[in-house]
């Protein structure tokens, strides 16, 4: 069996030279970003920095023009989400997929029924086995709310709160968060934080997408910042300067760190 290099034994997620080009328009050019193990990385920048882009990349939304993928040092191409799934990323995103008209349970559940029979096209729903299934998974998150509850009834924290533990069903590796916080008031977004501390302590490994510096100070470990398509650097996430975060978003890079790989900081 191959040994791990140092790299992979410290990284979950490497990717490498990431480029991607809309006609004339370039998101990104040249990126490297990387995801340690079981821990939180923001990633931070302006509209139109590059953001989502990326993360589509990594989520098998979108493909890369050039650059190269790893995931637990394996190189790999993540042609669509499903690909992406089965490496162990899911993602939630800001426009909150959740079914209204659906309860709690049916919405964990979507689109991943379980079935009972001999055969899972013909089978029957297993509505009893889902249930207690997402009743088990809220429970150890400590999300209380029923599952037999309409999903329309909810608060906007606890729908967010829904849409995340849906992520969780498959036992993933890496969860990508897109603005979990928006929208939400104060209490909701508390308890999205608290939800992301569970999840890290979990050993699952974080990327959350986010333009509020006061959260993502709070709950990153580190901080990627893209401006206009390139790394602006990777710094500490307690100890970061609201200033500095700021001056790279909107001027990108500093000077006297052009040339280093964003990605070592």
């Amino acid at each position: 069996m191959t040994q791990p290099t140092q790299s992979d034994a410290d990284h979950i997620v490497e990717m490498e030279g990431i480029t991607k080009t809309f006609g004339e328009v370039v998101a990104l050019r040249d990126v490297t970003f990387e995801l340690r193990r079981n821990e939180v990385l923001a990633l931070a920048g302006d509209n139109g920095a590059g953001k989502s882009t990326l993360i589509k990349c990594l989520a098998g939304a979108l493909r890369p023009d050039s650059g190269t993928i790893r995931v637990d040092g394996e190189v790999v191409e993540i042609r669509n989400p499903r690909q992406a799934k089965e490496l162990g990323i899911e993602t939630t995103f800001q426009d909150l997929a959740v079914a209204g008209n659906l309860t709690v349970a049916q919405n964990i559940f979507l689109g991943r029924e379980e079935v009972t029979g001999p055969n899972t096209m013909l089978g029957v729903l297993d509505k009893r086995a889902m249930r207690e299934r997402a009743r088990e998974l809220l429970e150890d998150l400590e999300i209380r709310v029923d599952v037999d509850e309409k999903v329309a009834n909810l608060s906007g924290g606890e729908r967010q709160l829904v849409s995340i533990s849906r992520t969780l069903l498959s036992d993933p590796k890496i969860v990508i968060m897109d603005e979990p916080t928006s929208a939400l008031s104060v209490e909701g977004a508390e308890r999205v934080l608290e939800l992301i501390s569970q999840m890290q302590n979990q050993g699952i490994s974080i990327i959350l997408i986010s333009h509020n510096l006061d959260y993502v100070q709070r709950a990153a470990d580190r901080i990627h910042i893209l401006h206009q398509g390139h790394s602006a650097g990777v710094i500490d996430g307690p100890t970061a300067d609201r200033d500095d975060i700021v001056s790279r978003m909107v001027g990108g890079m500093p000077d006297e760190e052009r040339g280093e790989r964003p990605a070592d900081v």
